[in-house]
């Protein structure tokens, strides 16, 4: 899925909102760039991005909020050894550009000053993962107010208990632009939208919350009624369950994760602990495991941005790089770490197409983009019908690792208690403690019913935001510690 026109294509369009209104031309880029090398450094890039977002939101019947905003700038980064100096501004201009290029090259010794000859320009390969709309564009403001207005009356029609619901509708348009100091140029136009809904169910004074919604890099068409009403139906199930739950045991137990969303385990306990500036540092509980056994037979998990249409997927990471498809870990065996430009560099290993940043204003870093595990070969009733006592989880809330430890702290949102392979009922207020390199050696039954989230995973890292997947299929996890209310 590499290809170049549609490559030529969105560069043409980054170049027309990002360098044409500002007088600026390549040339003007490979000057800052020469003006950064004239000083001995390792890597140097420059990153334009343009930025229209669009949000709703409707509460009790009524759009409680509307907003838009447009968002430019630049972001210069030298790099030298271990030693990123970095400035940014939303004024794009010769002017500004030129001035951050002297200021970030003062990372090298000034003694190191040479003539810089430009690097001959060269067009990253790019995928073509989603289609390259405005998505802000693809339905105008009365309809976009209906979608909202229509998630209600769903959501009220399906259950009398339901008394509130919330509704929110983002849409997203981004277009960056990465020139390096190789000569590399790359671009990408993404879009993003996102559909959420939460309910409030009450009954006998008791009430309870449940949530549901998705999206991915598509237009806004995508939310069409049987879509809507599935997340509805998750959010209205999800809070009449939590009606029904009772304080949730606490101790050491067998713990079933069910597909999907619950991948967010995998995420944070597992996923950042692969991301190679922890490795390289050594604060990584994985550090130097490459080739070891770090998970039980049969557990793969993979990072993998080349998923069309998924909302951690890229056509190129931020810093031109073509996303890719990661083995992490193969069969319990630790193979790789995911990599961006400066930390392969220093690690002696490929970049793998994970530099993220949240906007130009920030500095990339090492990110996962879909991580997942692979499917086995049972059944999810056969895995819940082997626990003899225990807690089945099939949505989480927040949660939280220390990478250095890999301790974890996770709030299950809906939840079962099971006795003899039989759900008994739900509980709340379960929270699953656990060690993430420890848990992944105690998988004992892989499900073969993988899947991947509904598209609304946020990751957060170092103060910076990024849009990703998560999925598994159904796991047991055997002595997991969990932390109760009963």
């Amino acid at each position: 899925m590499i290809s170049r026109e549609p490559t030529m294509e969105r560069l043409a369009t980054a170049q027309r909102l990002l360098l044409e209104p500002f007088g600026l031309d390549e040339t003007h880029l490979a000057r800052a760039l020469a003006e950064i090398r004239t000083h001995q450094v390792d890597d140097a890039d420059l990153y334009f991005q343009y930025t229209r977002s669009e949000g709703w939101s409707l509460e009790e019947g009524i759009v409680k909020t509307g907003s838009f905003s447009i968002d430019q700038g630049v972001g210069v980064r030298a790099v030298s050894g271990e030693k990123t100096a970095f400035a940014y501004s939303d004024d794009i201009s010769e002017a500004s550009l030129l001035d951050a290029a002297r200021t970030v090259r003062s990372i090298s010794s000034a003694s190191q000053s040479r003539r810089a000859k430009v690097a001959p320009r060269k067009v990253a390969s790019s995928r073509s993962l989603y289609p390259a709309i405005d998505p802000i564009a693809t339905l105008d403001s009365t309809a976009k107010v209906q979608l909202l207005e229509k998630v209600e009356k769903l959501a009220r029609k399906k259950d009398s208990r339901v008394v509130q619901v919330m509704a929110g509708l983002a849409s997203e348009w981004d277009v960056v632009m990465v020139a390096r100091a190789d000569g590399t140029i790359a671009a990408d136009v993404r879009p993003l939208v996102r559909l959420s809904v939460t309910v409030i169910a009450e009954h006998n004074g008791r009430r309870e919350v449940g949530s549901g919604g998705g999206g991915g890099r598509f237009g806004l068409a995508y939310f069409d009624e049987s879509q809507i009403q599935g997340y509805v139906d998750d959010a209205v199930q999800a809070a009449l369950t939590n009606l029904e739950s009772r304080p949730a045991p606490a101790g050491e137990m067998t713990v079933v994760l069910g597909p999907g969303w619950p991948g967010i385990l995998l995420h944070e306990a597992i996923g950042h602990g692969l991301e190679g500036d922890f490795n390289r540092k050594g604060s990584s509980a994985f550090s130097g495991r490459i080739g070891q056994r770090v998970a039980a037979k049969g557990v793969t998990v993979l990072d993998d941005g080349t998923i069309a249409d998924r909302r951690g997927s890229l056509n190129v990471d931020d810093e031109g790089n073509p996303s890719q498809r990661n083995v992490l870990i193969e069969d319990g065996i630790l193979r790789a770490y995911i990599q961006d430009a400066l930390n392969a560099r220093l690690m002696g290993v490929p970049a793998t197409g994970n530099g993220r940043r949240e906007s130009y204003a920030h500095i990339p870093m090492p990110r996962m983009t879909n991580t997942y595990m692979l499917g086995g070969d049972k059944s999810p009733e056969e895995i819940v019908a082997s626990i003899k006592k225990g807690l089945y989880a099939t949505n989480f809330g927040g949660g939280q690792v220390d990478i250095t430890s890999g301790k974890f702290v996770f709030s299950a949102s809906e939840a079962y208690w099971v006795e003899n392979g039989k759900i008994q009922y739900p509980v709340k207020g379960a929270t699953i403690v656990g060690n993430g390199p420890d848990a992944l050696t105690r998988v004992t039954m892989i499900g073969d019913d993988m899947k991947l989230d509904s598209g609304v995973g946020t990751c957060g890292k170092e103060g910076q935001s990024v849009p990703v997947g998560v999925g598994q299929p159904t796991l047991r996890i055997d002595g997991l510690t969990v932390g109760g209310t009963a």
